[in-house]
């Protein structure tokens, strides 16, 4: 006698426990895959986006900074501009008191009888023209211009008989030894 048990039944049904198994595995590792995918996208995503606002940052500040380095340009031409109008005041402080000693120089060595027509002065060169009744009151005037202090020795460049025939007219050159000391001081 023997007993034959049929366990085709039990091992198909086993098969199909399996197979649906497996497909619950499959299914769940697919949505596994999907989310672990979407989570890996979303965080790519998040830092994309905070690089770009880093990025959109940086280049904020570097047009700020560009904007700076402009205005500093414009501070330095400002700086640059307003140390030369410094050394022209300070040149024309120092022409100024020495234009006062020059005019303050010829008044006190005017002689009588010479009028000044016309005081020029290039640096410390200065250049007068003036008319006297006679060359004696020429080599006066000459003679007291020298004798100044604050003006050097003058260098008579020309004399001639006045138009009308009364006086002489004449020109000379003279130094401002004060103005060209400073001059020398100054770079």
């Amino acid at each position: 006698m023997s007993i034959t048990i049929n366990l085709l039944p039990w091992r198909e049904e086993q098969r199909e426990r399996r197979t649906r198994r497996f497909y619950y595995f499959m299914v769940l590792m697919l949505l596994l895959g999907v989310a672990l995918g979407w989570g890996i996208a979303k965080f790519y995503s998040m830092q994309l986006a905070a690089q770009q606002q880093r990025n959109a940052f940086i280049e904020t500040q570097a047009r700020e900074l560009t904007e700076d380095i402009g205005n500093l340009e414009g501070y330095k031409a400002d700086a640059l501009r307003l140390g030369e109008q410094l050394v022209l005041f300070q040149t024309l402080q120092t022409q100024r008191a020495s234009t006062v000693e020059l005019f303050n120089a010829l008044a006190s060595s005017v002689a009588s009888g010479v009028v000044y027509r016309q005081v020029s002065r290039t640096g410390a060169q200065v250049s007068i023209e003036g008319s006297a009744a006679s060359e004696r009151q020429v080599s006066e005037q000459l003679r007291r211009v020298a004798d100044s202090g604050a003006l050097g020795v003058p260098s008579l460049s020309e004399v001639e008989s006045d138009a009308e025939g009364g006086g002489r007219q004449f020109r000379f050159d003279v130094e401002q030894p004060s103005l060209s000391m400073s001059a020398e001081e100054q770079p």
